[in-house]
C-alpha cells in the first residue's frame, strides 16, 4: 500500500507535467488519512495551497442536497415517490404531463428528460431558487420522463426548492443544520463572505494564446447552490467520505441517516451501462463496475476548478482530488486516481481497445449533435471519430467564461452491440459514452459527458 510520502511525490509529479497551479488530494484507506498539497491558489496572487485552503467541490454537492432530502424522507416529510408537484405546487414545464408526474427520485438519478444545462443567475436574494425554477418553464423535454439518464443540473436546482419548501429555511441553511453541523464540517461554505475569510483557490482557464490565468467571475449564483455551489477543504471532503462509507452515524455517534438509507444511496435506481456518468446511478451516487469493484463516485467541474470523489466501500477507500485549472485539472484527476486505484489497492486500471471501422462505417455517426447549452460536431478521422464541442455564448457569458480553443477529442467505437465509444487517448482518456438510434435504425443521439445530445444533422 502507498505512504503519504509516494502520495505527496505523484501529485507533485503530475501537477507539475500537467502546469495545473494548485492541488489538494486526500485518500482514506481504512483507518488513515492521507493529503497531499502542491502549488499555488492564483497565477496573480499566489499563496501556496495548504491542509486549510478552499476549492469549489462542484456537483459533489448534489450528494448533500440528496442526503438532505433523505433525513427528511426518514422523517416522514418527503416521500421520494411523490409527484414534486405536492411539494412545489406552482412547477411549471414545456411539458404539462412531465410536470404533473415528475417525481421526487427521478431528480435526484438524472431521469427527468428536460435539457438540464439551464444555467441562468437569479440573483443573489432569497428568491434565486424560485425565480430560477420559474425559468425551467422555458427548457425542452428532450427524453421521456424516466426514459434515460441525462446529466440534469436543472433537477437538482428544483431539487434544493423542495427542501426549502418542506422546512421553509433557505437552503444553504438547511445544508448546514441537516449536514454540515451534524457531521462537524466547520470548512464548508456556500457564500463568498464566509469563503474571503480563509484561503481559497481561484480557478483558472487557458487564453487563446496557451497563457494559463485566472477565471473570473469566481463562482456561480446563488440559484446553483444545490447543484454545485459548496466549497471545501480536503478534510471536509474526507469526512464526508468517512460517513458515506460508514453506518449512517457521525464521528460523535449520532445518527444522521439510517445505515439502511446510506447504503440504498449506493444502490442502483436506474441502470445507464456505457454512459460516462458510469454503469447506474444511485440517489445521486454515480456507480461504476472498476477492475471488479464497485466505484460510488461524483465529482464537479465549475468556473476553472475541478474535482473528484470517489469511493470504493468493500475496500474502505475514498479518493478526492480538489483542483484550481480548467485546462489541465480534469486530466490531473483521472491520471491521480488511476494512480491511486494501483498504488493503494493493487488494482491497474485497463480500457477496453476500440475497433478500426472504415471511414463508410463511421460516417453513419457524423453529424453535428445539440444541447441546450453545446454544439457537438462529430468527424471522421484516421479510422476514428473526432468530436468538436462548442460552448454556447450565452452559457459562457452566464458562466463567466471565454471560448476555448479546446484541441479535439478522438472517439473509437467498441466491439459488441449498442453503438458505444471510449476516448482512447488524450486528457479524455477512459471517458465512455454511446449513440441511440430511431425507431428505423438511424443515428439520432449521443450521449456524451453524461448528457444526451440530439442529433440534428
Amino acid at each position: 500500500m502507498a505512504t503519504e510520502a509516494e502520495l505527496k511525490a505523484q501529485v507533485s509529479t503530475l501537477a507539475d507535467r500537467l502546469e495545473v497551479p494548485g492541488v489538494a488530494v486526500g485518500v482514506v484507506i481504512g483507518d488513515e488519512d492521507h493529503a497531499a498539497f502542491h502549488g499555488v491558489t492564483s497565477v496573480e496572487d499566489p499563496l501556496p495551497i495548504d491542509a486549510g485552503t478552499l476549492f469549489q467541490t462542484g456537483s459533489t454537492g448534489k450528494t448533500y442536497t440528496s442526503t438532505a432530502i433523505l433525513r427528511l424522507v426518514e422523517r416522514g416529510e418527503i416521500d421520494l415517490n411523490a409527484p414534486v408537484r405536492t411539494y412545489v405546487p406552482e412547477l411549471k414545464l414545456k411539458d404539462e404531463q412531465v410536470a404533473r408526474d415528475v417525481t421526487v427520485l427521478q431528480l435526484l438519478n438524472h431521469t427527468a428528460g428536460w435539457d438540464g444545462d439551464l444555467f441562468e443567475n437569479t440573483g443573489e436574494g432569497e428568491d434565486a431558487l424560485d425565480r430560477y425554477v420559474a425559468r425551467m418553464a422555458t427548457i425542452a423535454q428532450v427524453t421521456p420522463l424516466g426514459a434515460t439518464v441525462s446529466y440534469n443540473n436543472a433537477s437538482l436546482g428544483l431539487a434544493g426548492l423542495v427542501l426549502e419548501r418542506v422546512t421553509g429555511k433557505m437552503y444553504e441553511q438547511v445544508i448546514r443544520e441537516l449536514i454540515l453541523e451534524p457531521l462537524g464540517m466547520d470548512k464548508s461554505f456556500f457564500f463568498a463572505k464566509e469563503i474571503m475569510t480563509y484561503r481559497f483557490a481561484n480557478g483558472h482557464r487557458q487564453s487563446q494564446d496557451g497563457k494559463i490565468e485566472v477565471t473570473r467571475p469566481w463562482e456561480l449564483g446563488r440559484y446553483g447552490a444545490p447543484m454545485g455551489g459548496m466549497t471545501s477543504n480536503v478534510a471536509d471532503q474526507l469526512n464526508w467520505a468517512r460517513f458515506h462509507l460508514g453506518d449512517g452515524t457521525a464521528k460523535d455517534g449520532s445518527r444522521i441517516l439510517s445505515e439502511e438509507m446510506l447504503r440504498r444511496m449506493q444502490e442502483p435506481t436506474v441502470e445507464c451501462p456505457g454512459n460516462a456518468l458510469g454503469d447506474a446511478v444511485g440517489i445521486s451516487w454515480l456507480l461504476r463496475d472498476v477492475e471488479g469493484l464497485k466505484v460510488v463516485a461524483h465529482g464537479g467541474d465549475t468556473a476553472g476548478q475541478h474535482s473528484i470523489f470517489e469511493m470504493v466501500p468493500e475496500r474502505g477507500f475514498a479518493i478526492t482530488s480538489l483542483t484550481n485549472c480548467g485546462p489541465n485539472g480534469g486530466e490531473f484527476n483521472e491520471e491521480i486516481f488511476r494512480w491511486a486505484f494501483q498504488a493503494y489497492l493493487g488494482i491497474e486500471i485497463k480500457d477496453p481497445e476500440p475497433i478500426h471501422l472504415e471511414e463508410d462505417a463511421l460516417a453513419e455517426y457524423a453529424g453535428r449533435y445539440e444541447t441546450i447549452a453545446a454544439i457537438v460536431d462529430l468527424k471522421v478521422g484516421d479510422g476514428l471519430l473526432v468530436i468538436e464541442t462548442e460552448i454556447r455564448p450565452e452559457v459562457l457569458e452566464q458562466l463567466g467564461e471565454e471560448p476555448e480553443d479546446d484541441p479535439p477529442i478522438p472517439l473509437g467505437i467498441l466491439s459488441g452491440e449498442g453503438d458505444r465509444y471510449i476516448v482512447p487517448d488524450g486528457p479524455a482518456k477512459g471517458m465512455r459514452g454511446y449513440f441511440t438510434r430511431d425507431d428505423d435504425g438511424k443515428i439520432n443521439g449521443i450521449h456524451v459527458g453524461g448528457r444526451y445530445a440530439e442529433r440534428v444533422r
